[in-house]
């Protein structure tokens, strides 16, 4: 639990070479230039989007969050359409906020759940509880302490001297545990990691972390809970800094799709669940489809599930993402 101390983490040997393999793949993004090709900072932002709408159970796909993007209608639920146009507004702003201000932390929660809450950009004042499938996974702090817990992790977030990677995940975890807000803490966190990351390297405002956040979403929230139980957030760091080094390296490989992926993408026609894909792959084993065809795509944001909130579900089907559909004509 936050205190007036700064938040309790640990600078393990892996945090550390996760740190510097980060800084290194960064630097090559952006001495190739590809940061600045403005198609593929569209598709990441549209990507970046869905991929943090998905995870709290928003089943936009990424074709209509580019159509609403385009400022075009689409068929679906009303609620996910309110999302989806808040998010686009609050991402097109939040280089703008100052990452240690609470009065722009507000703000950009306002802007998020705009229609969505009766008193978006407020503290909670009751309890909350966040609750998994069958069990309660965390009660937050009582609203009463939340003005002042948030106070002390933005004061820490505007004066450490650790590296911003670190910081913006240990932020990320304690933001979390606080949940100030009534909804929208889990987008709100990673929105504000994102921040804090621009303001370290402006690369940050066109890297797909929150879609890759997504396609492992077990794991967020499984590290979590470890943090919670470590009573530290080490493992939490542990977990974004490897999700971090992925999504840097997403632009990079995009126009070069390992030979399994390729074949995958070639197949894909509509949404297909893993049996079509199997006979369609002419394979017979599961596991190595999930393991060499499937994870590495989704991994890469080339395809999406059908049902990102429950990955496990029997009607799970996968299709073609904007990036798949480019990644297979350029094939």
């Amino acid at each position: 639990m936050l205190s007036e101390a700064p938040p309790p983490y640990r600078i393990t040997p892996d945090i550390l070479t996760r740190v510097a393999q980060i800084a290194e793949a960064v630097g090559r993004t952006e001495a190739s230039g590809l940061s600045r090709d403005l198609r593929l900072r569209r598709i990441n932002r549209i990507r970046t989007i869905q991929g943090s709408l998905a995870i709290e159970g928003n089943l936009l796909s990424e074709e209509q969050i580019s159509t609403i993007l385009d400022g075009k209608p689409v068929v679906a639920p009303l609620r996910d359409v309110q999302e989806a146009r808040n998010a686009i507004q609050a991402y097109d702003r939040y280089e703008q906020w100052n990452p240690a201000s609470e009065s722009d932390l507000l703000n950009a929660h306002e802007t998020l759940m705009r229609g969505l809450l009766d008193a978006p950009g407020c503290y909670r004042r009751g309890g909350v509880a966040v609750m998994g499938q069958d069990r309660v996974h965390h009660v937050g702090p009582p609203g009463g302490q939340v003005p002042r817990l948030m106070a002390d992790l933005l004061s820490w977030i505007g004066s450490t001297a650790d590296h911003p990677l670190v910081t913006s995940s240990v932020f990320h975890y304690e933001f979390e545990f606080i949940h100030p807000f009534e909804d929208g803490n889990g987008r709100l966190g990673r929105l504000w990691q994102t921040l804090i990351l621009t303001r370290w390297k402006p690369l940050f405002a066109h890297v797909p972390v929150e879609s890759l956040v997504r396609a492992r979403q077990g794991d967020y929230y499984a590290a979590i809970r470890q943090s919670s139980a470590d009573g530290e957030s080490t493992a939490f760091v542990a977990f974004m800094l490897e999700t971090i080094l992925a999504a840097v390296r997403t632009p990079q490989v995009a126009p070069q799709v390992a030979p399994q992926v390729a074949r995958l993408l070639s197949v894909l026609d509509g949404e297909m669940s893993l049996r079509e894909i199997l006979h369609a792959l002419g394979l017979r084993d599961r596991k190595s489809l999930r393991q060499r065809y499937l994870l590495p795509a989704l991994q890469g944001g080339y395809v999406e599930m059908t049902r990102p909130d429950a990955p496990s579900a029997r009607n799970q089907m996968y299709r073609l993402t904007p990036l798949g559909r480019q990644a297979r004509q350029a094939a």
